[in-house]
C-alpha cells in the first residue's frame, strides 16, 4: 500500500454513497456501512502508520482501505445502535459452517483470540466493521471466501454514552 494513496484518503470528503471498488473480490454487500468520524481518522491514523512501519506484517491493508472509501461517514452521537463500530462486540453466524461466533472489534494492540477480541486488521475483523444487525458480508480470508451475517450487537460504545473508546 502506498503512502500516497493514504494521503489521498485524508483529502477526500466523507462519502454518503456506497462505494464499489472496480476489482475487490474481498466482499461483496448489499447494504452500506456506517463508520462514525473519530473511528474513521483513528483507522486512517493506523493505516498511515502500519504504511510506514511494515504494511507486510498485516498483509493486505487495501480491502479496508475500501471500506473506509465506500462508508457512510456518522457523528458518533447519530450512529445506530446495531452497527458495528470500533470497540463494539457482535455475534456473527458463519452462513457455510451455521457456527455462531462473538467478537470484538479492536486495533491491533488490543487484538487476544482467546479474549474474542479481533484486530480491525484481521480479514474478519476488518469485514465487520459498519454492518448492521441483519446484514450479510463476504470477506476474503487465507481458507478461502467468509460469509458471515450479523446477528447481534450486545455492546457498542457509542449507545451506552462511551465517545472516547
Amino acid at each position: 500500500m502506498s503512502l500516497g494513496r493514504l494521503t489521498n484518503l485524508q483529502q477526500t470528503s466523507p462519502m454518503t454513497t456506497p462505494y464499489k471498488p472496480k476489482d475487490s473480490v474481498n466482499y461483496r454487500t448489499k447494504n452500506p456501512i456506517h463508520v462514525t468520524i473519530q473511528d474513521k481518522q483513528r483507522l486512517e491514523d493506523l493505516l498511515q502508520e502500519v504504511a510506514v512501519r511494515d504494511s507486510r506484517a498485516h498483509g493486505d491493508l487495501n480491502p479496508l482501505l475500501e471500506e473506509l472509501h465506500r462508508a457512510i461517514i456518522v457523528d458518533p452521537k447519530e450512529v445506530p445502535n446495531d452497527v458495528i463500530t470500533m470497540n463494539s462486540r457482535a455475534d456473527l453466524l458463519d452462513l457455510e459452517s451455521g457456527e455462531p461466533v462473538t467478537f470484538t472489534l479492536v486495533f491491533p494492540a488490543e487484538a487476544n483470540i482467546d479474549e474474542q477480541k479481533i484486530s480491525v486488521l484481521a480479514p474478519i475483523g476488518a469485514g465487520m466493521l459498519g454492518y448492521r444487525v441483519g446484514d450479510e458480508f463476504e470477506w476474503k480470508v487465507p481458507a478461502g471466501l467468509r460469509r458471515m451475517r450479523v446477528t447481534g450487537v450486545d455492546y457498542q460504545p457509542e449507545a451506552a454514552g462511551d465517545f472516547d473508546s
